[in-house]
C-alpha cells in the first residue's frame, strides 16, 4: 500500500506525458518495494521500472550508477551489469516517451532531480535498514554493507538526495 503522501500524487503523475519518478535512500530503506507498489497502483499505462542494481558496475560502483541517471532519463536504454561475470551484460531497451520509474541508491543526484517530476526519499533507520538489508541479501550484501554504506555516505554528503527530494518518506509510513 502506497503512504498517503504518495498515492494523492499518483493521479496528477499519471496524466503528464512522460512522467519520471526518482526513489532513492539507503540500503534496505524499501525503495524497491515502494517502487513495485507505486507502478503497480499506477492508473493506465504504467510506467517503466528501473532499478539501479540492474547496472551498477559493481559493488564500488554507486557514484558511476548515479552519474548515468540523467542518461537513463533521457536515453532509450542502458547496459545491464553482469554481477555473475562482473562485466557489462545486455542491453535493456526503455521507451523513450513512456514513463519512468527509477529506484536504487543514487537515483536522486542534482542533475537527475532536475529531470524529474517527483523525487522520493526513504528515511529509514540505518539499524532497521542493515536488518532487512541482510535478511534480503544475506551474506551476498553482508560481505560489502561496510564498503557499500561508505559510498552511501558519500553520496549524500556531495549530492545532497534527501534535501532534493519533494517527498520525504519516514520509516513509519509504509515503504
Amino acid at each position: 500500500m502506497l503512504p498517503a503522501s504518495l498515492a494523492a500524487l499518483v493521479p496528477g503523475l499519471a496524466a503528464l506525458r512522460r512522467p519520471v519518478v526518482l526513489i532513492d535512500g539507503g540500503a534496505g530503506s524499501g525503495k524497491t518495494t515502494l517502487a513495485t507498489e507505486l507502478v503497480r497502483s499506477w492508473p493506465g499505462e504504467r510506467p517503466q521500472l528501473v532499478g539501479l542494481d540492474e547496472f551498477y558496475p559493481g559493488w564500488d560502483g554507486l557514484a558511476a550508477a548515479s552519474a548515468m541517471v540523467p542518461e537513463l532519463i533521457t536515453g532509450s536504454g542502458f547496459r545491464r551489469w553482469d554481477w555473475t561475470t562482473g562485466a557489462p551484460g545486455t542491453w535493456r531497451d526503455l521507451d523513450p516517451s513512456g514513463g519512468l520509474v527509477v529506484e536504487g541508491c543514487g537515483a536522486i543526484s542534482p542533475a537527475s532531480a532536475a529531470l524529474a517530476d517527483l523525487t522520493l526519499w526513504l528515511e529509514v533507520p540505518p539499524a532497521q535498514r542493515r536488518s532487512r538489508a541482510l535478511a534480503r541479501d544475506r551474506e551476498l550484501f553482508a560481505a560489502h554493507w561496510d564498503e557499500w554504506a561508505d559510498q552511501e555516505a558519500e553520496h549524500w554528503r556531495t549530492r545532497h538526495p534527501a534535501e532534493l527530494a519533494d517527498l520525504v518518506i519516514g520509516a513509519t509510513e509504509p515503504a
